[in-house]
Formats: structure tokens, sequence, C-alpha cells
């Protein structure tokens, strides 16, 4: 416990300075250092997915590892230039699938369809969602781009707290298994935990951005807090699903953890795996329900 809190800690910290960044540099460049963070979790994260899959070559590794960590720069680098963000994250996954069926035609001999396979999954999971991370990034209206980052990077760890803290409480006495298949220890309870934290994560976002003097482009009759409890309810949801995603593919695969690189929380895609897919909710929320 002591040591995830302190990794906690740090990551908090980061995620501040990374937020700091993108409020007092002007002109979307401090959005970067954001960009920079989903470029490394695409890379290391493709890299411990392939790795726990197995059986992938060298050669397919590195061309879909690369080009997982190329989806949200070039998203972000077309957005800035042409104004059409999603080019340059098509032309970084169509290119790494390319790359990796053509592996399976020169390098055949230590690449199989399963292997093939394997990595045009790790650029649909890893480096598809780390673009919609970079979308959420560089939203146009207002500082809603900002009320963004802030929502991701509250609201998912308010979900896991909330999530975490009533499960302990509470398990004993309610102890209905969410999915025992797939995570044993996690309790139904636990879930409604991570729901309510999800939309307190949601609304203390919300009220930090008008605290900063940051406006909300809305074109819903929502009030903002009323908005953003909605949304972090939704962000829980999405967010606890990509946790067990991630726990199917681990216990298919084997492995407790994706890796150690982040002390008492294991790998960095066991960090991260809500926060891809609470990019989805927050991305489509922000696009089309603000």
């Amino acid at each position: 416990m002591k040591t995830r809190v302190i990794t906690s800690t740090v990551y908090m910290l980061a995620v501040a300075a990374l937020c700091a960044a993108k409020w007092f540099i002007p002109d979307g460049w401090g959005a970067l250092l954001f960009d920079a963070l989903f470029l490394a979790v695409a890379a290391i994260g493709s890299f411990e997915l392939l790795r726990a899959f197995g059986g992938v070559s060298v050669v397919q590794r590195a061309v879909a590892c690369t080009f997982c960590a190329l989806s949200a720069p070039m998203y972000a680098l077309t957005a800035m230039l042409m104004g059409s963000g999603w080019t340059g994250a098509a032309v970084a996954l169509c290119l790494g699938l390319l790359g990796v069926f053509f592996a399976f035609v020169a390098d055949h001999s230590r690449s199989d369809a399963n292997s093939t396979l394997r990595s045009a999954f790790a650029l649909v999971y890893v480096g598809l969602l780390s673009a919609v991370l970079a979308a959420s990034n560089h939203l146009t209206a207002g500082d809603n781009s900002m009320f963004a980052m802030l929502f991701l990077f509250l609201s998912v760890p308010f979900s896991d707290a909330g999530a975490y803290l009533i499960g302990i409480a509470l398990g004993k006495k309610l102890p209905a298994k969410l999915a025992p298949a797939i995570s044993p220890n996690k309790t139904v309870i636990g879930a409604v935990g991570g729901l309510i934290g999800g939309m307190a994560g949601g609304v203390a976002a919300y009220y930090i951005l008008v605290a900063l003097g940051g406006t909300f482009a809305s074109s819903s009759a929502l009030p903002g807090w009323a908005f953003a409890l909605i949304i972090g309810l939704a962000v829980s949801v999405c967010e606890q699903f990509g946790d067990l995603f991630e726990s199917a593919i681990k216990r298919s695969c084997g492995v407790k953890d994706m890796g150690n690189l982040l002390p008492g929380h294991g790998g960095v895609l066991d960090r991260f795996d809500g926060t891809l897919f609470a990019g989805i909710v927050i991305f489509l929320a922000f696009t089309f329900v603000a």
C-alpha cells in the first residue's frame, strides 16, 4: 500500500505539472507535453501487451510499437498544422498495419497469422485509443481541451480510489462479485464506489476549471456541474470496463501484471488501461454532447 500511494502521488504531481504547462504555455504548445505522455503510454503499453501475448516476431513487434507510439503525436501535428488530426493518426495506424502485414510475408519464417493478428490488435487497442486521448487534448472550443484533460486525470483516479476504498470497507458485508471469472477480487459494491468516485472527480474537474478562470463551451442546456456529474458516471463505467478488459487479457496470457515499471501498480498498461477506454467517453462527450 505504501509503495502504491507513493507511486500514485508522484503520478498525480506529474499530471498537475502537465496541466499547468497546458494552461500557461500559449497557442497549444503546452498541450504537446500531454501528447508526449500519450506517446510513452502507447510505446511502452504496446510493448508490454505484445510481450504478454508472446509469439510475435521482433520485426512485427518493432513495427507495431513504433506506429502505436506515433499515433498520438501524428494526431497532434496534423491537428495543429492542418486542422485535421485524424488524418495524421490514420496515416500512422495504416502504415503500422501495412508494416505488420508486410512482415508476415517478408519474414514469414518468424511471423504467422496469430502474430499478425496480435500486432494488429495492439495497433487498434493501444495506438487508436492513444490517438483518441490526443484528440481530447486538442479540442478547439473554449477551454474544453483543458477541461477534458482535468476530467480525464481526475475522474479516472477518483473512480479507482472509490472502487478500492468502498470495496475494502464494505466488500466483506456485501461480497457479491462483479466479474469472478476475470477478476475475483472485484465486487459489485466496489464498482458502485467507483461510480461515485468518477462523478466526484468530474465535478472536481469542473470547479477547478472555474477556479482557474476557464470557460466551458457547451451547447447543451445542462449546467457545467450537471454535465460533469453525468459524464463522470459514464467515464467510471468505461474505466472499470477497461480494467476488466485488461484483466481478461492478462488471464488469457497467464500473467499477473503487464510489467513492473510502476511500483505498486505493475506496468504502464496496468495503470492506463481504464484511461484508454475512458478517453472514448471524454472525446465523444466533449465533441457531440457539450
